[in-house]
Order: C-alpha cells, then sequence, then structure tokens
C-alpha cells in the first residue's frame, strides 16, 4: 500500500483559508467525509478533538497532523490541506501552520496502513519535501511529488537495510561510534511515534554516534531494544506519552520526557545522553543521579503522585458504588412511607425493598467497600512497585474494617509502601538463588505482617479515636459552622478544578458518605458544579468579555456544569486565571454555604443533576446552585476586562 491509496484527490484542498485552530480541524473533517471512508463524522470529529486535547498536533516548521483512530472509520485514509496565509494550531514551536494532514485510522487488527501512515510523517520532516507540497498548483502535482519522495524514501530503506546486513557481518570492534537507545511513542501511535524516531536518528547521524529507536506505535512494538543493546548503551531515551515497560533499563542512565521534545529537541536529547550526568534508572522508581540531581522530584511531588495513583483507581469504586447506594435510597424513598417506619425499620433505609437491597448490600456495598485498600493498596504500589499491592491492600482492608477509615487507609499506604521499600533494601544481601521467591513469598509475607501489626497496634488507636471525633464533630454542625465549612469546601473545588486541592475536597467528600454525613457531599458536588456555569452564563450576559471563539465555546459548559465536570472551566481559567479563578471561587464558596445552611444532603459520590433525585431538599438545592452560579457569572463581568482591551 502506497501513501497515494490513502489521499483521495477530493481530499486535498491547496488553497485553505481558515481563521482558528478549530475551524481548520472542522475544514479538515469535512475533507476527511467526502473519502467516503467516515461512517460516523460527528463521532470521528470529537476522536480528532480528543486527540488535540491530549497534546497539539502542530509539530512545528508549519506542519500539523492531527489524527483519530475510531470505529467511525471505514477504511484508512488521508485529507491534506494547504493554508498558504498560516493559521493559529498552537504548535510546538510556537509559530503558524501552513500543511495540514489528517488521519483517518480504523479501529481494527488489521494495522497494514501504519507502516504507509509513519512513511509519510518521516519524509514531512524534509523541509525540501514540504516546501514543494506547498508551493504545488495542481492537485496532481501535489500527489506526484508525493509519490516521487515515496519512491526515493523506499529506495533509499533498502539500500539501508542491505548496509546494515553487511555492518553485522563485521566484528563488534569494526562498529564505531557510541550507543544511544531510544524508545518513542504517543497515546494514538501513529505519527508522533515515528516522527520522534526519525528525529532523533538524524539528530544521532548528525552527531556521529550509533542509535536504535524502539517506536511503540498501534501496530505494536517494533525494533525492540535487546538485553545486549541495553548493556552496551550509553543511555537510553524514552520520549512517550504512552506507558513503557521501564524495568529492563534497571541500572542504566534514563532520560524520560514527552514525545514532543523527541521531534523538537532531539539534538538536546542526544547531547544530554552522552554527557555522562543522566539519571540512573532504579526498578523501583526511586532514581538517583550520577554527578547530579536535577530534575529529581520533590518529596511534595513524590507524595502527591503517589496520593492521586491512589485516588485515580479508588475513583471508578466510589462513583460506581456510591450512585447504586444512592439509587437504593431512591427506590426505598419512593416505595415506602418513611413517617410509618420503626426506629429499627429507619436504621435499615436503603435494604427494605428487595431491589433496594440488591443494588445495597448486594452490589453497591461490594463495591463501595473495595474503596478504601484499593486506596491503600495503589499508593503503596506507586511507591513500592507490584509488592507493595498486596501489602497495601491489607493496610487499606484493616482501616476499613475498623475505625481509623479514610485517614488510616491514607497511612497505610504510605507506610506499606516504605515497609516493602525497607524489605527490600534488607533482602538485597540475600543469595541470588532466592531471588526468585522473593516477591512471591518474602515480600508478601513479611509485609502484610508489618502492616498489621501497625495499623493495629500503632495506627488504629489514635487515629481512630481522631476519626471518631472528626465524624462526630461533622455530626453535630451546625449553624455558622456548617456554614463556613460548605464554603470552604465549595470553594476549593474551584481552586485548580481538578487538581490536588479540588482532589482534596472531592476525596473529603466521598469519604464523608461513607461515614453517613451527606450534607457535605451535597456541597461538595455544588462548588464543583458552579465553574463552568458561571462561565457558559457570562458568555451570554457578558459577550464584550470574551474573544469568539471563548462565546461559541461557552453554552457547551452548561452540559459540564450540569454533569459536575468542572474541567470545562479550565481553557477559560488558563487564558485568565488571575480574574477568571477568583469570580469561580467566590461563586462555588457561596453555593457551598447555601447548599449548607438549606440543609441539602446528596448521598451519590458523582452524576452532577442526572442524581438529583438523591438530594435532599433538592429544590433548596437547584436554587444554591443558580445563586452561586450568578455571582460567578456578575463576577465575570465585573473582573474582565473587554476584549479589545486586553
Amino acid at each position: 500500500m502506497r501513501i497515494k491509496e490513502l489521499l483521495a484527490a477530493e481530499s486535498i484542498s491547496l488553497n485553505g483559508t481558515c481563521g482558528s485552530k478549530k475551524e481548520a480541524l472542522d475544514t479538515m473533517v469535512a475533507l476527511m467525509a467526502k473519502s467516503g471512508k467516515i461512517a460516523d463524522v460527528e463521532t470521528y470529529r470529537k476522536g480528532v478533538y480528543a486527540r488535540e486535547e491530549e497534546s497539539t498536533t502542530g509539530i512545528g516548521e508549519g506542519i500539523a497532523i492531527p489524527h483519530c483512530k475510531s470505529d467511525a472509520v471505514k477504511a484508512p485514509g488521508l485529507a491534506a490541506m494547504v493554508v498558504k496565509d498560516g493559521v493559529d494550531f498552537d504548535a510546538l514551536d510556537g509559530g503558524k501552520v501552513h500543511l495540514i494532514f489528517l488521519i483517518a485510522a480504523p479501529d481494527t487488527k488489521d494495522n497494514v496502513h501504519l507502516d504507509v501512515l509513519s512513511k509519510l510523517s518521516v519524509l514531512l520532516m524534509d523541509e525540501g519535501f514540504t516546501t514543494k507540497l506547498k508551493n504545488a498548483k495542481t492537485v496532481d502535482e501535489f500527489l506526484g511529488i508525493i509519490d516521487d519522495a515515496e519512491t526515493k524514501k523506499d529506495a533509499a530503506e533498502n539500500e539501508k537495510m542491505s548496509a546494515e546486513a553487511k555492518k553485522e557481518e563485521k566484528t563488534p570492534d569494526a562498529q564505531e561510534g557510541r550507543l544511544v537507545l531510544a524508545v518513542t511513542g504517543c497515546p494514538t501511535g501513529i505519527a508522533h511515534t515515528y516522527m520522534a524516531a526519525e528525529a532523533l536518528e538524524k539528530k544521532a547521524k548528525e552527531i556521529g554516534c550509533r542509535i536504535k529507536v524502539e517506536t511503540r506505535g498501534s501496530g505494536g512494538a517494533k525494533n525492540v531494544l535487546t538485553k545486549a543493546e541495553i548493556a552496551e548503551a550509553e543511555c537510553i531515551i524514552v520520549a512517550a506519552d504512552t506507558q513503557v515497560p521501564m524495568e529492563r533499563f534497571a541500572g542504566k542512565p534514563v532520560i524520560q520526557c514527552k514525545v514532543a521534545d523527541g521531534i523538537s529537541k532531539a539534538g538536546e536529547l542526544i547531547d544530554k545522553a552522552l554527557s555522562g550526568h543522566v539519571s540512573v534508572y532504579q526498578a523501583a522508581g526511586d532514581s538517583h543521579t550520577a554527578d547530579e540531581e536535577e530534575g529529581k522530584d520533590s518529596i511534595g511531588h513524590q507524595i502527591y503522585k503517589h496520593l492521586m495513583n491512589g485516588v485515580s483507581h479508588m475513583l471508578p469504586f466510589v462513583v460506581g458504588g456510591g450512585i447504586l447506594i444512592a439509587l437504593a435510597f431512591l427506590i426505598d424513598g419512593f416505595a415506602v412511607d418513611l413517617n410509618a417506619l420503626s426506629l429499627e425499620e429507619r436504621a435499615n433505609f436503603g435494604t427494605i425493598t428487595p431491589l433496594a437491597a440488591l443494588l445495597k448490600s448486594g452490589i453497591g456495598g461490594v463495591a463501595f467497600g473495595f474503596m478504601l485498600p484499593i486506596l491503600a493498596g495503589y499508593i503503596a504500589m506507586s511507591i513500592a512497585d507490584r509488592p507493595g499491592l498486596a501489602v497495601g491492600f491489607v493496610g487499606g482492608a484493616i482501616a476499613a474494617n475498623g475505625t481509623s477509615g479514610f485517614l488510616g487507609a491514607l497511612i497505610a499506604g504510605f507506610a506499606a509502601g516504605y515497609i516493602v521499600l525497607g524489605l527490600k533494601k534488607l533482602f538485597e544481601k540475600l543469595p541470588k538463588s532466592l531471588e526468585g521467591i522473593k516477591p512471591v513469598l518474602l515480600y508478601p509475607l513479611f509485609g502484610i505482617l508489618l502492616i498489621g501489626l501497625a495499623m493495629i497496634y500503632i495506627v488504629e488507636p489514635p487515629i481512630g479515636a481522631l476519626n471518631t471525633a472528626i465524624n462526630s464533630g461533622l455530626n453535630s454542625l451546625n449553624g455558622a459552622s456548617a456554614i463556613i465549612l460548605g464554603a470552604l469546601l465549595g470553594g476549593m473545588m474551584s481552586v485548580d478544578m481538578g487538581g490536588p486541592v479540588n482532589k482534596a475536597a472531592y476525596v473529603f467528600g466521598t469519604a464523608s458518605i461513607a461515614a453517613g454525613n451527606y450534607n457535605i457531599m451535597a456541597a461538595v458536588m455544588i462548588g464543583g458544579m458552579v465553574p463552568p456555569l458561571a462561565i457558559a452564563l457570562a458568555t451570554i450576559f457578558f459577550k464584550n468579555k470574551f474573544t469568539a471563539e471563548e462565546r461559541k465555546a461557552g453554552p457547551t459548559n452548561f452540559i459540564m456544569g450540569l454533569s459536575f465536570i468542572s474541567e470545562g472551566a479550565i481553557p477559560f481559567a488558563a487564558s485568565d486565571p488571575l480574574r477568571v479563578l477568583p469570580s469561580c471561587i467566590v461563586g462555588s464558596a457561596v453555593a457551598g454555604a447555601l447548599s449548607m445552611a438549606f440543609g441539602c444532603t446528596l448521598m451519590a459520590p458523582h452524576g452532577g443533576i442526572f442524581v438529583f433525585p438523591t438530594v435532599g431538599n433538592p429544590l433548596l438545592y437547584l436554587l444554591a446552585l443558580a445563586v452561586g452560579s450568578a455571582v460567578g457569572c456578575v463576577l465575570l463581568g465585573v473582573l474582565k476586562k473587554d476584549v479589545t482591551k486586553q
């Protein structure tokens, strides 16, 4: 298969005019649709935009290669557009884009098209080739330039393979130059993977060193690095935005960076790899530098990464199980008269009807019960790799079944991780013949024993007492103290919209559901719903404060906000943080305070408007949401400057 077979003449535009990146992407999708290779254009468009949100596909030098791999694609295809005047595309080098290729890849096991697409990506690294394409007068000339370049590329590849075959016949002593290895990979594994590989190979050749690049694309790993090559290498460059097996590099200098750096900073990476000043990678995740400490994570950032690893794995259990439990309460609420129930029956509310009992005790409660063991287990795994997982699970389970609860599970996760790291150090002195039994016997046996003793005799007594006191205090909150807490939690949800402060408030809210404090989760969720809603309202009532592109994107934030997706406000906050963030924080704080003042409750940990039937005092909750959103909207109108004055 050749590039011309993927690029239909009707999908080529040589005189594109685009005023924005969005307009350019929409035009490219329309060109692709003309080829008849897209089954569902809207789904494909969303896939293109989703890939763009991960990182820009504007690779610099006036080129962009947006792409999408999707079930909406019937057959692999290409679309191309030349934009004579250029378009702002958030390119890596900050310049305008003049040449755009859009890739459509079907989500199938048949990856015959990937080699063709990777070849095109590499050709675009040649400035002479791209200049010819930009200056093409007709579509036929455009296709002819590509066909000629591909033919020459194939011939050069064949010569290279013949030369390498002859080179392998020589003795190792005849091999000249120091060896650098690299691994490249991007989330979709179509274009950037191969462009980074080409850029690194080109720079290595200029410098005079040998290089081998393993590409981890959609078709799997190619040119895989061998043990002998890893042992010989001066350094390994891992330029990837996707998961790469790293254990094989233990004890070797390793540079880890984004795949985009492999394209735009290839020379810097090769120079650093040969400098001798690169961190040595350790399989347990603890790297140390040979001659310098630059690039090493701060202690605070390490703790945050470990915590977020636990939280991200915990959330699916919290959301799935929590919503099922909330539905159980909803079913019993419709089926029975709460006032007619005895005290004993009220205590079993949520399990009175058979369906509610199934959802709460049979399914949702089981899923929700994994919350703390999962949190602790994956914190420990982040610290000590796989051997920490079982030890963390046990520590979290002890916290869940005891009185220390969420706080105890947090401590258990970190304690388990560092216990396993200590055991690894201790068992390093054992004979190598016992290496195989360490992960299956020694680490779990001694790790589980030590975390169990630590939790039962050290953590549970004081943390359990503290946790009990906190829960009792929260249950007794009323009046001004409850309103202040609601304002604090609501405001925290807007501080960084998905970042550590937001996550701290959210995790506190979900833990409070488990403890029976449903008013706290209500304040947390309403605080997260306000920022997108306030921004959507502001783009309607204060149009002169926003650009045309922002006004178009504004209404989508109604959906984001009502669905409890705070991240919808991030693009607006990023463009004007000094004015947008304070407006959203105040609006969220007002909503959280009113939710507490009105005595609103929420038994579901997520879902926005879709779980409103589980809200206690729903009309007042809607009022609190409306007031908070209005406050945020008005502040945005007051604080933001007119677009013409910015």
